[in-house]
């Protein structure tokens, strides 16, 4: 069914042009993913889409009842409602139906014997059974407490910015509508309550369409992609991971053509040179053909961030926590928690919103003092703060301003000293945008120009508190390959679980009443164990991407008692563990069956070498590669689980 068009819509802002000539259309089951580099409209794109701002030309036509929502990224609220009133508030017939019973309900409890508010509120149970509306309430606390609102009466003018975005998201999801428009629905909201709305918004039936820098989301959730470019709309029927891949196709399939252009360019004008004059037809139509060669030039791409940003040297001793624990009022947010950072520690901490995370960082940083324990930094250690707000930020600034407080000079990776000027040009700040007033720049732009003011004070401890905030997909990979190559140590808190599983290997887990939990791996490691062994986490369940378990938690349990296994001695009364007929049977074949498994993957890796155009075939053979990679896993993971078996065997037998 198709619900929406955009025929030609083009917008902008004085002479920076933010898109130009977009058309296409929306259908029902459409999920579309926005990409796009900061500043380059994708905001105001969804905003135009949604009737909120007008285009400078072009046409929306939206079908008949076809209803059109958006959650913005600063939502409106009505003043002194509660979290509960604003996501019943919608103007949908069940939801009205569920206020008038309230209201009705309300009434006849101050007088129970008033005849007429008891024939209203029959007519209002009747309205409620004919709209099967009874189960809104109890949807509407469940979607507010997924996204981590307990206090459904509280007002909603006392919540943070982050708890205001997750209410305005309960009403948008609870509300019906056609096209439902997101933008950045994962920001301010925890790894829990972003797998819940992943889940939710692929069930959904209505059309969607949304900005969104968390890759895993927008891979699981999306069916389409639209890249927002200089002022140009580039469209894929694929999620992003087949996203990726068209889009090389598209930038190669331009380069080839731009190479031919420019031959044919080099041609034009040297028989221009050679004093053609354009006297004759023929030699006016060959003049005509070079301009024409040179207007057809490609519009400049948004262009590479470069982070090529020195830090300073670090010596051994880096961060020590001995018996932190931290309090307010009565409420413990870390109990008891100690830890001594190792060169080149990556560590993700992750927890509920409001369980602590932050503080922890503060205490990192010495921007809070524990109550109980201590925190010791280095000599050497040069802490870089790149925090959740533009707290720092001094938005009265122009760009250039507030990076020179900072330096007037910076060292790069390689040892070269490059101007305040030059380095915010590689970080996509052209010189005319750099004597703008910071308060101006969009939401992504500040935190570009606030990363970029933390990493050239070349620091070699890092803390970033949800550095994926804001951040364009494209500035998250050129942040993550430059911290690949970070001599120093890096703690970072992500709700993003593609960028933790991408940089860390190391999760610090909030758990519960203090409790901070540390495990070797990245999330989704975390993740695999914690379901492995039936834990919680803030996540459970529902496992971030791929990859392996690399080991259990650093520390056991406090009192936990060795396995029988382990110490080398048997428990009276143990029952004494053997193998079963299959797992003997498994034990002496097994080695066999994964060298004929590795033997195949070898063959099929060559084949496919040797394919050469053949698509059909080369697809055949990927698949089939696919089924011998898998294959090899299982019989990898069963080897380790007979060779365990046979080691506890062994030592039982000693013992």
């Amino acid at each position: 069914m198709h619900l929406l068009s955009v025929e030609h819509i083009t917008k902008s802002y004085g002479e920076k042009m933010l898109f130009e000539d977009v058309t296409f259309g929306v259908e029902e089951g459409d999920k579309i993913g926005i990409i796009g580099v900061n500043g380059t409209g994708k905001s105001t794109f969804l905003k135009v889409i949604a009737g909120f701002e007008p285009a400078d030309s072009g046409n929306i036509s939206i079908g008949n009842r076809v209803v059109v929502r958006m959650l913005a990224q600063d939502p409106a609220f009505a003043p002194g409602e509660t979290a509960l009133e604003h996501v019943l508030g919608g103007d949908s017939p069940q939801l009205r139906a569920v206020r008038e019973y309230a209201a009705a309900l309300e009434a006849l409890e101050l007088k129970p014997t008033d005849e007429s508010l008891q024939e209203r509120l029959i007519k209002a149970n009747q309205k409620m059974d004919e709209l099967d509306a009874w189960t809104l309430e109890s949807e509407a606390k469940t979607a507010l407490g997924r996204l981590g609102i307990q206090n459904f009466n509280d007002k909603v003018d006392t919540f943070s910015g982050g708890q205001r975005k997750r209410v305005a998201m309960a009403a948008a999801l609870l509300q019906p509508s056609d096209i439902l428009i997101l933008d950045e629905p994962t920001n301010h909201i925890d790894n829990e309550s972003v797998a819940w709305l992943e889940s939710m918004l692929q069930k959904r039936k209505g059309a969607l369409l949304m900005i969104t820098h968390d890759r895993y989301f927008l891979d699981r959730v999306s069916n389409r992609v639209i890249e927002l470019d200089k002022g140009r709309a580039f469209f894929y029927e694929a999620n992003y991971s087949r996203f990726l891949e068209l889009k090389v196709e598209r930038e190669e399939r331009e380069a080839a053509s731009e190479d031919k252009r420019q031959n044919l360019l080099r041609n034009e004008l040297a028989w221009i040179r050679r004093g053609a004059k354009a006297r004759s037809t023929k030699q006016k139509a060959r003049i005509d053909r070079f301009e024409d060669l040179k207007a057809q030039a490609p519009k400049q791409s948004s262009g590479k961030m470069d982070v090529s940003v020195a830090s300073t040297r670090l010596g051994k001793k880096i961060v020590e926590m001995e018996s932190v624990s931290k309090r307010f009022g009565d409420r413990t947010l870390i109990r008891d928690f100690s830890y001594i950072a190792v060169p080149e520690d990556r560590v993700g901490i992750v927890g509920r919103n409001g369980s602590g995370k932050s503080t922890l960082m503060k205490l990192i940083a010495h921007k809070l003092e524990p109550d109980e324990g201590k925190v010791e930094l280095g000599m050497t250690v040069k802490l870089g703060w790149f925090s959740q707000e533009h707290e720092e930020m001094d938005e009265s600034l122009r760009v250039i301003e507030y990076i020179r407080e900072g330096a007037e000079q910076v060292r790069t990776a390689d040892g070269t000293t490059i101007s305040a000027g030059q380095m915010l040009e590689r970080f996509l700040f052209p010189p005319a945008m750099q004597w703008s007033i910071i308060g101006k720049l969009s939401g992504g732009e500040k935190r570009r120009l606030q990363l970029l003011r933390v990493l050239m004070n070349a620091p070699n401890v890092l803390l970033l508190d949800e550095p994926t905030n804001d951040l364009d997909i494209a500035t998250l990979s050129v942040l993550e390959d430059y911290l690949d190559d970070f001599p120093g140590v890096v703690f970072v808190v992500s709700h993003d679980r593609y960028f933790l599983d991408r940089t860390v290997d190391k999760i610090f887990a909030f758990e519960g009443e203090g409790v901070i939990t540390q495990h070797v791996g990245n999330y989704t490691e975390y993740q695999e164990y914690v379901e492995k062994h039936g834990g919680s986490s803030d996540s459970a369940g529902l496992a971030a991407g791929s990859g392996k378990l690399a080991q259990a938690a650093i520390k056991p349990a406090a009192g936990a008692d060795a396995s029988a296994a382990d110490s080398g001695s048997k428990p009276s009364g143990e029952k004494a563990l053997r193998m079963s007929y299959k797992d003997q049977k498994d034990y002496e074949q097994i080695d066999e069956w994964i060298a004929k498994a590795e033997e195949q993957l070898v063959s099929v890796t060559e084949r496919m070498n040797n394919a050469g155009s053949d698509s059909a075939l080369l697809q055949q053979l990927v698949d089939e590669q696919q089924q011998l990679e898998t294959k090899l896993e299982e019989l990898m993971d069963r080897w380790t689980e007979l060779n365990e078996l046979a080691e506890k065997i062994a030592a039982q037998k000693k013992g």
